[in-house]
């Protein structure tokens, strides 16, 4: 927008002055990260590696892998470092490895069943005191004893203001059928002390679909002075979906009435984007430390035949999150293979987001659904170096001009059309540091916005030239 319309529209001074480049620039991953790997753990540790675990499809050994960047996990080489013995307890299905470093040691933690009943499923914990966990030797520290002795699974471990925290999944007969969350405080990285409190129960229907009544594999992240805890829900079939606890870091973490439950599932199914049963998820950091990164495993596809326990499919996927202006986690949708989206942010109004309203190209602050601000920075259709910007919730529609007017629509093949939603993306041409896009057949026209709505133009002035400049994120 012009600076002079957009003092008329906001009552603000014109959009001309440099805006700072985002705290958390753009970064991208191609999915899937890694195939037939459900439960994923990804731990960024201070040698410069990401380590990298996951419940493999025999439920028989712990994996581990590494690699300097996230990218790189897709083709780390994998070793076993523990496998269960052939007999007596640990001897059963092994679930769910999170990977941990905690007063300078390693350390995994990991639900296991007894030979003789692969179901009498408790977690446990190994310990390893060597520099690299994957070439070290590891020992198990023991089961962690819980008050109550039922199936209990999908351990992890977390530091609130200096205070370590154990929460788990558990069945309580008393409660009922499936499984809750629990919490508890911690006197060393494998013994919980006190008396546990569960903070969440299955009771909404989004928790209880698919025939099972389900709460599992808690994650945390904390920012802004909030502890975010995630969980997994429902059946692990398409179901299967991520719910959020909060708190406040400053509250007792160990009342049940400090956490405030979703109202509904934060991340899910997506169809149109072929993602099924998105869940279990943990979370890391981008190589440069500034983005969130979300991992979790979904499907592929909806149907599967007999038990999904039983189907190996579950694969590692990445993706960032984005935070909102009240400091709460937007997950989006699980997006689709390949690379993963951008959202781009206005250079003289950072606060604006590109995204399409009823398909029109626009630019507009907390963007809701997330995903319409999101776009895959694919090959140009028209190829000869260009890019083009697919639409991250309608995968195969693009941002494409047509009467000077920037839309997204689907692409119908054509020539005209691969044309129009081809762009060459330039240095930003207010700011080095952001990106600007010269229309493919109309050299010289660029992406631009004016009165809020995207349109393609020759930037003549300064003011245009601000308008044309976008940061990714």
């Amino acid at each position: 927008m012009a600076g002079s319309a957009a003092a008329a529209f906001t009552g603000i001074s014109a959009g001309t002055a440099r805006a700072a480049v985002p705290a958390s620039p753009g970064v991208t991953y191609t999915n899937t990260i890694a195939e037939q790997r459900a439960d994923p753990h990804i731990f960024k540790h201070t040698d410069g590696f990401y380590y990298f675990t996951a419940t493999v499809p025999a439920y028989d050994r712990i994996v581990l892998r590494r690699a300097t960047t996230i990218q790189g996990l897709s083709s780390a080489a994998e070793t076993t470092i523990w496998t269960r013995p052939a007999t007596g307890t640990m001897g059963g299905y092994i679930w769910a490895p999170e990977i941990h470093f905690i007063g300078g040691k390693w350390y995994i933690y990991l639900a296991a069943g007894d030979a003789n009943n692969v179901w009498h499923i408790r977690p446990y914990v190994l310990e390893c005191a060597d520099a690299n966990p994957i070439t070290g030797t590891w020992t198990v520290k023991g089961r962690i004893a819980l008050p109550l002795d039922t199936f209990s699974l999908d351990a992890t471990t977390f530091d609130v203001n200096g205070t370590r925290y154990l929460a788990w999944a558990q069945n309580d007969p008393a409660v009922g059928r499936g499984t809750n969350i629990y919490l508890a405080q911690m006197s060393n990285p494998w013994t919980i002390t006190g008396t546990p409190v569960m903070i969440s129960r299955p009771t909404a229907a989004w928790e209880t679909a698919g025939g099972e009544t389900v709460n599992e594999g808690p994650a945390v992240i904390q920012r802004n002075g909030k502890v975010f805890m995630t969980f997994s829900a429902s059946a692990t079939d398409a179901n299967y979906c991520m719910g959020m606890l909060t708190a406040s870091a400053s509250a007792n973490l160990l009342s049940a009435s400090s956490w405030a439950k979703s109202t509904g599932p934060v991340f899910a199914t997506f169809a149109a984007t072929s993602q099924y049963g998105p869940g279990h998820n943990q979370f890391t950091v981008s190589e440069d430390g500034k983005s969130d990164i979300l991992v979790y495993h979904d499907r592929s596809y909806k149907d599967i035949s007999g038990s999904p326990l039983n189907d190996p499919n579950r694969r590692t996927r990445v993706q960032k999150i984005y935070w909102k202006a009240d400091g709460t986690p937007d997950f989006g949708i699980p997006v689709a293979d390949g690379v993963t989206p951008i959202r781009l942010s206005s250079y003289n109004y950072p606060d604006r987001f590109i995204r399409h309203w009823e398909f029109r190209a626009r630019i507009d602050p907390n963007v809701s659904p997330l995903a319409d601000s999101q776009f895959r920075v694919v090959t140009g259709l028209a190829g000869t170096g260009t890019v083009s910007l697919e639409s991250a919730n309608f995968p195969g529609y693009f941002m494409r001009h047509k009467n000077s007017e920037v839309w997204v629509e689907k692409n119908d093949g054509t020539a005209l059309f691969a044309g129009d939603a081809s762009f060459t993306a330039r240095a930003g041409l207010a700011d080095s540091a952001g990106v600007s896009y010269e229309s493919y057949n109309l050299p010289g026209s660029y992406i631009r916005h004016y009165n809020y709505l995207l349109r393609v133009q020759a930037p003549s002035t300064t003011t245009a030239r601000a308008d044309a400049t976008f940061y990714t994120q």
